[in-house]
């Protein structure tokens, strides 16, 4: 039996078999405590029957008028509790918090995924997100972002977005987003 809990400060330190993994991105102390000061509705665990971590959940709310959405910072599985579904009840915890009313009330949810993790994009596919634009270089240093808009799929991300129930005219749902190519500079909210 699976659960999700809220996170607690000490459940940082619970979380190295999961975040050692290479698949997932680690963050410094402090980020992952500004997630648990700010949103601590949005920062949650899954863990197994025997009270051990199995997974969590790190987003937050971000953006004004019709670009107001929840943004999934981290959804990380233990790879010893991958493939049975928990990042996909994760995700749609997230879209049950943040889309029926204050104070979220988002109109979508998204993400940023490196162009080549196509398991990871396939799974966000079926959850209903789409790439709404691709951001070359997203994930390199300084020196790694090109000059020109030249695609570098191990250091771009794909933006994808889920709208939510609030997006009525689905505006963040767009044709052919893998071509719509942005610098890292020019993503904001």
């Amino acid at each position: 039996m699976t659960s999700i809990k809220p996170v607690q400060a000490t459940d940082l330190f619970e979380t190295n078999p999961i975040n050692l993994d290479p698949l997932t991105e680690n963050f410094y102390i402090y980020f992952y405590l500004q997630y648990l000061t700010d949103w601590p509705s949005l920062f949650y665990k899954s863990t197994s029957a025997r009270n051990t971590i199995t997974g969590y959940m790190l987003a937050k709310t971000e953006g004004k008028s019709r670009d107001w959405h929840s943004h999934i910072s981290a959804v990380t599985i233990d790879p010893n509790y991958r493939r049975i579904g928990l990042a996909s009840w994760l995700c749609k915890a997230l879209e049950s918090y943040t889309e029926p009313e204050k104070p979220y009330h988002a109109y979508f949810v998204d993400l940023f995924v490196k162009c080549n993790n196509k398991t990871a994009i396939t799974l966000y596919e079926k959850l209903g997100y789409s790439v709404f634009r691709r951001v070359v270089g997203y994930y390199g240093g300084p020196n790694d972002i090109p000059s020109k808009k030249k695609l570098i799929d191990n250091e771009d991300a794909f933006d994808m977005r889920k709208p939510l129930k609030r997006d009525v005219k689905r505006k963040s749902v767009r044709e052919n987003g893998r071509k719509q190519l942005v610098f890292p500079e020019d993503v904001y909210f």
